[in-house]
């Protein structure tokens, strides 16, 4: 299944890329070498958190600014309301980390983040 089927696809506005060993320094609590979901979570709610500015516990479009795609929100929003509340945003997240990481060991390395998916990740967590 492809990022954009997904529609997951990181957008062009985030293009600033952040290189792999980058994102593993900034998220990897435990300094070993790897980012679980655990930790990934813990970025991604702190994230949810500084980008959500109108105190009504959800994301919409413009608090997302271009992390997700129309057809990912479309994607990560059940309930069709438009908006994305933190439950929904850390089950984004979490997707993007199950794509990134075709071993399925739980962990993503800098080589799993420098990839398509591993990029679109560090979009919608940064």
């Amino acid at each position: 299944m492809t990022l954009a089927v997904c529609g997951l696809s990181a957008p062009a506005a985030l293009a600033k890329p952040m290189g792999g060993a980058s994102a593993v320094k900034m998220i990897d609590t435990d300094n070993d070498g790897t980012v679980d979901m655990k930790e990934v979570e813990a970025v991604a709610s702190a994230t949810f958190d500084r980008l959500e500015k109108d105190a009504d516990g959800t994301l919409d479009a413009r608090e997302l600014k271009g992390r997700l795609s129309q057809a990912g929100v479309k994607r990560a929003d059940p309930d069709s309301d438009g908006t994305l509340d933190k439950k929904e945003y850390l089950a984004a997240v979490g997707e993007r980390f199950k794509m990134a990481d075709p071993d399925n060991d739980g962990t993503l390395d800098a080589k799993e983040l420098n990839s398509k998916a591993g990029k679109a990740l560090i979009a919608l967590i940064k």
